[in-house]
Order: C-alpha cells, then sequence, then structure tokens
C-alpha cells in the first residue's frame, strides 16, 4: 500500500495575474496521486508557516469551477510574504521551527511558489532538509513578473505584466494625440534592475502606433543631457508633437546611483525601494524645455501585476503547467530544484517543461541582453520583440457577474491544527 504523506504550498513575494494559475496546477496535480493526502496553504508565505497560520486547501476548493476561478484570480490567494530568513545559526533556528511544523502537519512535499528570493529561500529549506536526512521534498515554482530569475526562458506572471504594459502604451498614445501642442508622457514601469516588462512596451508597436517613443532600462546608465536631446528631437521630428516615454524604476546614472534616490530606504530583503523615477523626469523635462511643453508622469503602479481582466491566455496556461510539472517532479521522488521553461521554438511558439537545481537559480539575476539594447540605450531590438511577442497571446475569457469580474478565494481565517 503506498504510504501518503501531506502537501503544503506557500507563496511570497510580488503578486501577479499569474501567480494563482500556479496553485491550481500544483492542486490539480496532487488531487490525481495517491501518494498526497491533505493539501495545504501556508498563509503568508514563510510567516504563515512559522506562525501555524495553515489552511485546508482540499476542504475549499469543492469544484473544477472554483480551480478556474482560481486560475484567473489576480495577487495571493494565500497572501504573501516578505519576510526575509536570517542567515548563520539565526536562520537554523526558524529552519528548525519550519522543520518541527512540516512534522507536525505530516508534510511530505513543500512548495514555494515566489520568484528570486523565494527560489532562495526553498533552496536553504531544501539544504537544511537534505543535510539531516529527512524525506521531505521542497521545489520552487517560478513567478515574477520581473522575469529575471536564471534557468528558464521567461516566467510565470511576466506575459500577464507585458501584455498589460504593451496595452496601456497604446492607450496613452490615443489619450495624447488629442492635442495640437508638444505633449511628454513618462511611464514609469516596474523593473529594479532588469528591463524585460519596460522593453515589453515596444510591442505596442505592433498595431502601428508609433509610441513608445523612447525606452530606458537599467542594464545602461541613464544621460540626463542625451534624454533631454532625444525628447526635444522627438517633438521637433516633423511628426506628431507627442512623446510617450518608458522607463524603468530602477534607472541609473553612469556611478550607479538610482535617478529616483531615495534616501537609501531598503525593503526586508535589503533592496533599495524605488519609486518616482517618472516624476524626476517629468521635472527634468519642464526645466530643461519649458513649461509650454504639458509634461505628465504616470506610475504604471501595481496596476502591472494586477490586471487580470487583460491576461495573457499563454501566461495562465504555462503558469498552470509549472505548478502542475512540480508537482509532478515531487512525487517522482525530485527535490531542491525549480520548474523551468525551454523555448524551443519561435515561429511556431513552443516551449517544454524541465527542471534545473535551486542552486543554480538562487540569488542570481537574468538582465536583458545588452545585444537586445539599441547602442544609444533608447530602444530595444528586433531580437527582443520576436522573444516577447508570444507571451502575451492568448485570449481569456473571466467569469464576470453584473458586469465585473468574479474572483475565488480562500477563507484564509479557517485555520487547522496538525
Amino acid at each position: 500500500m503506498t504510504k501518503t504523506k501531506n502537501m503544503l504550498i506557500a507563496q511570497s513575494g510580488g503578486p501577479s495575474s499569474a501567480i494563482n494559475s500556479s496553485v491550481a496546477g500544483a492542486i490539480s496535480k496532487a488531487m490525481e496521486s495517491d501518494k498526497i493526502d491533505q493539501i495545504y496553504g501556508a498563509v503568508n508565505g514563510s510567516e504563515g508557516v512559522l506562525n501555524r497560520k495553515i489552511i485546508n486547501i482540499t476542504d475549499q476548493l469543492k469544484s473544477q469551477e472554483d480551480i478556474d476561478l482560481l486560475i484567473g484570480t489576480p495577487a495571493q490567494a494565500l497572501g504573501t510574504s516578505r519576510y526575509k530568513i536570517p542567515k548563520g545559526d539565526d536562520g537554523d533556528k526558524v529552519f528548525a521551527q519550519i522543520l518541527e511544523i512540516l512534522h507536525d502537519y505530516d508534510i511530505g512535499y513543500f512548495f514555494f511558489n515566489g520568484g528570486n528570493d523565494s527560489m532562495d529561500t526553498v533552496s536553504r529549506l531544501a539544504q537544511y532538509l537534505d543535510e539531516r536526512d529527512e524525506d521531505i521534498i521542497a521545489v520552487g515554482i517560478p513567478k515574477t513578473i520581473d522575469n529575471d530569475l536564471v534557468g528558464t526562458d521567461h516566467t510565470p506572471g511576466f506575459g500577464c505584466a507585458a501584455r498589460y504594459v504593451a496595452t496601456s502604451i497604446s492607450e496613452l498614445y490615443m489619450d495624447t494625440i488629442v492635442y495640437d501642442r508638444p505633449y511628454v508622457v513618462i511611464c514609469e514601469i516596474m523593473g529594479r534592475n532588469a528591463g524585460w516588462l519596460t522593453a515589453a512596451s515596444a510591442l505596442a508597436r505592433n498595431v502601428g502606433l508609433p509610441a513608445p517613443h523612447l525606452i530606458y532600462l537599467p542594464e545602461v546608465p541613464f544621460d540626463k543631457d542625451a534624454f533631454i536631446t532625444n525628447v526635444k528631437d522627438k517633438i521637433s521630428s516633423g511628426g506628431d508633437p507627442q512623446v510617450i516615454v518608458a522607463v524603468s524604476e530602477g534607472l541609473k546614472l553612469e556611478d550607479g546611483s538610482y535617478i529616483a534616490d531615495t534616501g537609501g530606504a531598503l525593503d526586508s530583503f535589503g533592496h533599495p525601494t524605488l519609486s518616482g523615477v517618472a516624476q524626476v523626469l517629468e521635472s527634468l523635462v519642464t526645466d530643461k524645455l519649458g513649461s509650454d511643453i504639458k509634461t505628465r508622469a504616470i506610475q504604471f503602479s501595481t496596476l502591472q501585476r494586477s490586471a487580470a481582466h487583460i491576461a495573457s491566455g499563454t501566461d495562465l496556461e504555462e503558469a498552470f503547467q509549472c505548478g502542475f510539472r512540480a508537482v509532478e517532479a515531487a512525487l517522482e521522488g525530485t527535490t531542491s530544484i525549480m520548474v523551468t521553461m525551454e523555448r524551443t521554438s519561435n515561429s511556431p511558439y513552443a516551449i517544454k517543461y524541465d527542471v534545473t537545481p535551486l542552486s543554480e537559480v538562487a540569488n542570481k539575476e537574468k538582465k536583458v541582453p545588452l545585444e537586445w539594447i539599441t547602442k544609444d540605450g533608447t530602444d530595444v531590438s528586433n531580437e527582443m520583440i520576436e522573444y516577447l511577442k508570444p507571451l502575451i497571446t492568448g485570449e481569456v475569457s473571466p467569469c464576470t457577474e453584473q458586469g465585473l469580474p468574479v474572483y475565488f478565494r480562500f477563507d484564509r481565517n479557517l485555520i487547522v491544527s496538525p
């Protein structure tokens, strides 16, 4: 008789429109298996594990309709956490607490769904378990709208956010051309060190629009004087005098300092807190080119990661498969890995799923290749466009009620005891 164990899944890091689809995929595979008994979810990531805020997912997902709703629900149905487990002896004490809780709930399979810092956490947990010969499998499920995880062609969550960015640029362009005077719109897009999401703004041109007219990524040092010259040239180029500029929140000067100086403020993971580069550049344009040029700064902010109404069907399906295959790999006895996607063809678009050791992913960052950025640092190459195009395709028909989308919500107060 097959010995069954329970499964625990948690989410961490920034939300996205696709992360719940990965949870749905993991749950769907787990429900098929005779090796998994109860499916538990930790509320608010690793903090939820440590605080024993654990719910029984099996009891709350009662039908295929529930799973379908979960797939189309943005943000994190299980909540998230920004807690960073310390290093050294203090970290071992935390992992010892986690191990005790995993034992109490008879967990044989642990899944962590998130980005760079989440993969570091599950990698360290897997190593801790291995060093103690624990029969508990720990697997990472990738997610980040930043698309900066190494070892995989792209990450779940990125396609949905990229589609939102490209669509918003298109709509903003249509808004700006109603004016018969110079108008500069600077759009601030997420991306601390990697400019993948800002690069996706270029997809707006695929439907015949000229916007964005300028694109600035954090991989290339930003030159304020060159920026003003480029904006001025676009205004006086002989075409429409409106200019849409897409900028990454993490733009840096030649000396490595951020355009939007936060005064050294850091988040819980030690990353600089970034916000306001669009406003800085708005002021720069007004100061250098005069107040006669209408200038507006727009932060896409959290809208770019929660816009499920314009989700990429490709992204949701791939996110589901990443969760499904993570459980599949775990059931085969594979631990300390992250599910990956390898592109096998661009036209027609095709990928294959695989796994990579978490040690090859944790604490590493995939940036935009410099050869995919134009030499003057103001645009992206055709290779980038071809890479991006398939990721935003696929239509989604959300469930609606009274004209508004309907989402799935776990009752996070139904905490269960082991």
